[in-house]
């Protein structure tokens, strides 16, 4: 199926790039998170005519993207955690846990699909995390894993 992209996406393509996709990745996320549209001839002609806007409109999430880069990137976040005798966690720390923990801390609305982890976090420890924050900038953050103490 053939869509017009609204948005700069990693390794899918530019706006205005008319690509080929499969029908349910096309129907089910880039039509439905309106960041592609079919490609008829009234939509390509429509969005020859906004791409100026689509662009400018880009370049204020990249900017709005790089400031939380800057306030975010390297920091270090706690997070406090049961633990067998062999320093493995009961559970994990999970994408959703460290997107509550930045957003309560910093005020910054990050999605817990932006957070990529390069590795299960099920252990006490460092952990390094990227933070895709736009298609051309991310953040990298540790994550520092410590035994919950019990009183």
């Amino acid at each position: 199926m053939k869509v017009i992209l609204l948005e700069n996406l990693v390794k899918i393509g530019s706006i205005g790039d008319i690509i080929d996709v499969k029908r349910g990745f096309a129907r089910n996320y880039l039509i439905a998170s309106k960041k592609a549209l079919y490609a008829s001839k009234e939509n390509i002609k429509e969005v020859d005519k906004i791409k100026k806007d689509l662009n400018k409109k880009d370049l204020e999430k990249k900017k709005i993207a790089k400031d939380i880069s800057e306030k975010i990137n390297k920091k270090e976040y706690l997070f406090k955690k049961h633990s067998t005798e062999n320093n493995e966690l009961y559970g994990s720390v999970k994408p959703t846990e460290i997107s509550k923990t930045i957003s309560e801390l910093e005020k910054l609305d990050i999605k817990p699909s932006m957070i990529q982890l390069l590795k299960e976090i099920k252990s006490l420890g460092d952990f390094k995390v990227k933070i895709n924050l736009h298609s051309e900038v991310q953040a990298e953050i540790n994550i520092k894993v410590e035994p919950l103490e019990n009183i």
